[in-house]
């Protein structure tokens, strides 16, 4: 239950920084009217040889997002895995994990560049079948976590969008990192861009490299879709292709 009381005193608290944000405007332009959205929802799947997870969240920009300023990102994710645990004598291990954040962020526009930073709770639950006492992530723990995005458009024509995350439990850790070409554009008002990606997760005793092509930013109406494939090699020394889906909506 102590985990419970700290998760929500965390909601409590980012929910009233953002809404003081909202109530509380700085600079001229933030007093004029406008249309720009001020809420986002996002979910994701995410696939391969030893793991499926699902994820959704909500993103909240109090002055827009046009405007450099304050957000909160909630984020739910679950899913089930596998790995061979060397404590356990090489023996096949099945988990499953839920995990929730509350991340307080800033977002900052320069140009053709986008930055967002988040830093905020964490909570992270984990059942292992057998149990496996060699492994970091198992039970309940709560912790912090930092996560950064970036998306810039050097030119008219190509992207370079990245994003890090680090958290406290177990060390976990993760980065991306994709560059891309527009093209379509005229079957999609924008274009998409489609190019190469590289990726990268970690924690305490177990990390997994990714190498795949991406397609991003297919916008339908208010729905944004973004999808990766390519080839996913594990420190477990299992090979096998990844899918993912992404996809967004402003509110």
């Amino acid at each position: 239950m102590g985990y419970r009381r700290r998760v929500r005193a965390a909601i409590s608290i980012a929910a009233a920084f953002i809404v003081c944000a909202r109530c509380f405007p700085v600079g001229p332009a933030c007093a004029e009217e406008d249309d720009d959205p001020h809420a986002m929802q996002f979910s994701g799947r995410d696939i391969w040889r030893n793991g499926a997870f699902a994820y959704a969240g909500l993103l909240l920009a109090p002055g827009g997002f046009e405007r450099d300023g304050l957000m909160l990102k909630i984020v739910t994710s679950g899913g089930l895995y596998r790995y061979y645990a060397g404590s356990l004598g090489g023996e096949r291990v099945l988990g499953a994990e839920w995990l929730a954040d509350v991340l307080p962020g800033f977002r900052i526009k320069r140009g053709n560049a986008e930055f967002k930073v988040f830093f905020g709770p964490e909570l992270q639950r984990h059942k292992l079948w057998p149990d496996d006492p060699g492994n970091r992530l198992r039970g309940s723990q709560f912790g912090v976590r930092f996560a950064g995005e970036l998306w810039y458009e050097p030119t008219p024509l190509t992207l370079i969008a990245g994003d890090v995350a680090l958290a406290s439990v177990a060390t976990s850790s993760s980065a991306r990192l994709a560059y891309g070409w527009r093209v379509n554009q005229d079957l999609f008002s924008d274009g998409i861009y489609v190019g190469p990606e590289v990726q990268y997760f970690g924690s305490d005793g177990y990390r997994q490299f990714r190498v795949g092509l991406h397609i991003t930013s297919m916008k339908t109406e208010m729905t944004e879709w973004s999808a990766a494939a390519g080839w996913a090699r594990d420190s477990d020394g299992q090979t096998s292709p990844y899918l993912r889906l992404n996809m967004s909506q402003k509110l």
